[in-house]
């Protein structure tokens, strides 16, 4: 029941209650009857009527926004750092409100700062990384070891850049670039890479980011073949007025536990390999795939192994 109904029946209940209990002790208990022939029980019960009737818009008004206030904080609760409520009046409510706003918009600063120091801090970090792999290059000794170097500086240098992206992502003032590109051109092209990668489907036109849909598809790609065991199977469906993304690959597969958990950021499987990954391809999949108007999930693929379907809107 709604919280307006909830607090109006209460309302009712208790006058209700009052009026019997006034009733009942008028004269002993006995109900004098007044001059047109109504008992003082009745009068009272239309009272009530009266009063609840009276009530029920100032009941309605504050339960309204006690309402609107709870979807200010289940918008922030999932992320809409930019949601604020109004404030209306000078009462408790008011100032519950005023509250909130202002408990928003320092969560909002807080974010904002922490993300621009990321940024700043993975930016810096461009240089001595720099120097780092041209004196790797430069190493004597050990061939070996040096390729390990070069290894380590490469999966250092994929994570600066995948937390650059995360955090220009996040920012709500970066607009997406949109232009028309064939999808499935654009997935064969990223597929081209890997042998083990068989791509099939449909031509599609779409707006949207190239740069952005090139970095999904590079990432579902490069999470089927570092996790993932052949045949790797890319997929570009239309359906409606959506198209779909579909990788399937024969490994061991995704447990139903981890479907969601996979794309956090920074999130390892503890079947995962070793090195194979920064934990954030697949975060950075759907957060792309969210800035276009779509979606990103994990599932079983039929007869083992995993499958990753990314839904975009055509228009």
């Amino acid at each position: 029941m709604r919280l307006y109904l909830r607090f109006y029946l209460t309302l009712i209940a208790a006058l209700a209650a009052l009026a019997l209990a006034t009733a009942g002790l008028w004269h002993g208990g006995r109900l004098p009857v007044m001059p047109d022939g109504m008992s003082l029980h009745l009068s009272l019960l239309w009272l009530v009527v009266a009063i609840g009737a009276a009530a029920f818009p100032l009941v309605r008004q504050l339960t309204r926004r006690l309402e609107r206030l709870q979807l200010g904080v289940e918008s922030l609760g999932r992320g809409e750092l930019g949601v604020r409520v109004a404030v209306e009046g000078s009462d408790e409510v008011a100032r519950l409100a005023r509250s909130f706003n202002a408990a928003a918009s320092t969560i909002e600063q807080l974010m904002r700062a922490h993300k621009q120091f990321l940024a700043n801090a993975s930016h810096e970090l461009r240089t001595p990384l720099a120097r780092l792999q041209l004196a790797a290059s430069l190493m004597p000794g050990d061939a070996a070891r040096q390729a390990q170097v070069e290894r380590d500086i490469a999966a250092l240098d994929r994570l600066i850049d995948e937390i650059l992206l995360a955090s220009r992502l996040d920012a709500v003032t970066d607009p997406l670039e949109f232009e028309p590109i064939d999808l499935l051109a654009v997935a064969a092209e990223m597929a081209a890479e890997h042998d083990e990668v068989e791509v099939s489907g449909e031509p599609c036109v779409l707006q949207a980011d190239l740069r952005l849909v090139r970095r999904l598809l590079r990432n579902l790609i490069d999470n089927a073949v570092k996790h993932g065991l052949a045949p790797i199977e890319l997929s570009v469906e239309l359906w409606r007025a959506e198209v779909r993304v579909v990788i399937r690959d024969g490994g061991p597969g995704v447990a139903p536990e981890e479907w969601e958990k996979v794309f956090k950021p920074f999130y390892r499987s503890p079947t995962a390999r070793p090195g194979s990954g920064t934990g954030l391809g697949l975060a950075l999949v759907r957060e792309i795939a969210q800035r276009h108007g779509g979606e990103a999930r994990c599932g079983g693929r039929p007869g083992g192994g995993s499958q990753f379907v990314v839904t975009l809107p055509l228009r």
